[in-house]
């Protein structure tokens, strides 16, 4: 069973993640925070991220760079309710990170999951 961390602020907005993946045998792993998120990466493994652009504590875009540095091409999903994503993809070690703005069906986040581990594979 593929493993998915998902790093949000918003309560709901990772239970719904959670919930979505979870029903599409997924395995998921939930962290509040950009740091929480990177200890997760850090003690375990997993195949895919999913990560809020702008979170309480970090930057979203800080964030998958860390994990970037330790994992170059890992799939990552980067979400936001701003409009503006287009920039994650210029910032060094950002190359085909997936962006998907909120609100988003399931659907578009499971094509976005699997578009982000196509283009790491």
């Amino acid at each position: 069973m593929p493993r998915i961390l998902v790093i949000d602020d918003q309560k709901e907005v990772r239970a719904m993640i959670s919930m979505v993946l979870r029903v599409n045998d997924y395995e998921v792993v939930e962290a509040e925070t950009g740091a929480a998120g990177l200890r997760s990466f850090e003690e375990s493994s997993f195949d895919a991220a999913i990560i809020d652009i702008f979170l309480a504590d970090s930057s979203g875009v800080d964030v998958i760079a860390s994990i970037r540095e330790r994992a170059a091409g890992f799939p990552i999903v980067a979400v936001s309710g701003i409009a503006a994503l287009d920039f994650v993809k210029h910032g060094p070690g950002l190359a085909n990170v997936i962006c998907l703005q909120k609100p988003f069906r399931p659907n578009d986040l499971l094509r976005a999951l699997k578009a982000a581990q196509g283009a790491s594979g």
